[in-house]
């Protein structure tokens, strides 16, 4: 049995919370402490929805049914056959999700609160993108299926049957969408995964095909809607940050590279979205993500770039709700970042037990104000950013 609140038709305030990456890391589901405690926190918030930004299986993270902790202490895993490798089959992948919801918090969860998800890599394998070919390195000698669009086309398949998106006009499979939730809030779901190019170093100076992140299709999509859009907020739901350095052995994995001149690499598309927000004078945009496992407040804006063609704005970070602990990542100013809050592990891969586990909440309040909140599994707030929408348009 479950229930949910629609979204209103006036100005009635917004709760909802995000987070992301889930059971990642070798820290599955401990019975001897009370499971994935962090969704049980996150409930007791009553949030109207969930954006669940990324990472929502570690399909290519096996358990194993004890890990010594740094203290001596065991912790201990629930383990079944489908996490017990790293997942090629479809029933292997389905088993990623089926395996979350043996979790007692995940469902009195989502028994409650309506899920808006995206993906990332790890509902596939580390790092991956389009047309990857897997080698024995790395790791990747547990893989017997080395093509990695084999591999998507299975995940693909089971993430849709586990969080099903509806009725709708966009073609099969598509993960990037527009939400609408009332008069105050639009929410852009964008996938910074399927249309990518290969992670190179990330220095090229003209755009092309190995510079794709979001690809033009999509970019010109959310352009559009960003435009037309008539809500206060427009909330990009992004699954990677913006100025975060994310490495990928000798490549670049997200945006960013260590270069903190003019944009090169993929930084050239994300100069060309940020350019066009501005001509457009699309206002009121707030970024949301995940990816990095530590929570954080990040405030860009031209006086500090390398790149000088758009509207300051703010990025939140928040995740892991049940993974390791890392952080914090290097930056890159190339979009004038500055780090006004962050809270990383004490050493890499902290576990869940640790208490460094962290979601956010977002309250639109009916006067418009939008208040960002970063907390702790604990439920401790550790973090508030109040932001006051422009009027221009």
């Amino acid at each position: 049995m479950g229930s949910f609140a629609s979204a209103p038709r006036g100005r009635q305030p917004v709760r909802f919370v995000w987070t992301g990456d889930c059971a990642g890391q070798g820290w599955g589901i401990n019975p001897d402490l009370g499971g994935m405690v962090c969704w049980e926190t996150m409930r007791r918030t009553e949030p109207d929805f969930f954006l669940f930004s990324g990472d929502t299986v570690y399909a290519d993270g096996p358990l194993l049914p004890e890990v010594t902790l740094a203290d001596g202490s065991i912790w201990r895993n629930i383990v079944t056959p489908e996490k017990s490798k790293v997942a090629e089959t479809l029933d292997e992948f389905r088993g990623q999700w089926k395996y979350n919801l043996m979790d007692e918090n995940v469902r009195r969860f989502n028994a409650e609160v309506p899920v808006i998800v995206q993906w990332d890599d790890h509902e596939v394998t580390n790092n991956w993108y389009p047309g990857e070919t897997l080698t024995n390195t790395g790791g990747d000698a547990r893989y017997t299926v080395k093509d990695v669009n084999t591999l998507v086309a299975r995940s693909a398949q089971a993430f849709h049957e586990y969080f099903p998106m509806g009725p709708t006009t966009e073609r099969r499979g598509r993960v990037y969408r527009q939400v609408s939730y009332g008069p105050m809030l639009d929410v852009f779901v964008i996938d910074m995964r399927t249309f990518r190019g290969p992670n190179t170093a990330n220095k090229q100076t003209v755009a092309g095909p190995d510079t794709a992140f979001l690809g033009t299709e999509q970019i010109n999509w959310l352009l559009r809607g960003l435009e037309r859009s008539k809500a206060t907020w427009k909330v990009i739901a992004a699954d990677m940050p913006i100025g975060l350095q994310v490495p990928d052995g000798p490549n670049w994995e997200a945006v960013a590279n260590d270069d903190n001149g003019a944009p090169l690499g993929r930084e050239l598309e994300m100069a060309h979205l940020l350019s066009e927000m501005k001509r457009r004078r699309i206002s009121n945009v707030v970024w949301l993500t995940a990816d990095v496992h530590y929570a954080a407040a990040h405030h860009y804006h031209p006086d500090r770039a390398q790149f000088k063609d758009f509207d300051p704005f703010w990025e939140f970070v928040s995740g892991p709700v049940h993974a390791g602990t890392f952080g914090p990542n290097a930056l890159d100013t190339t979009f004038g970042i500055e780090v006004v809050y962050q809270k990383a592990s004490l050493f890499p891969n902290m576990p869940p037990s640790d208490g460094y586990q962290f979601f956010g909440v977002v309250d639109i309040e009916s006067g418009g104000d939008m208040v960002v909140r970063l907390v702790d599994t604990a439920g401790t707030e550790l973090f508030a950013q109040r932001l006051e929408p422009s009027r221009r348009r």
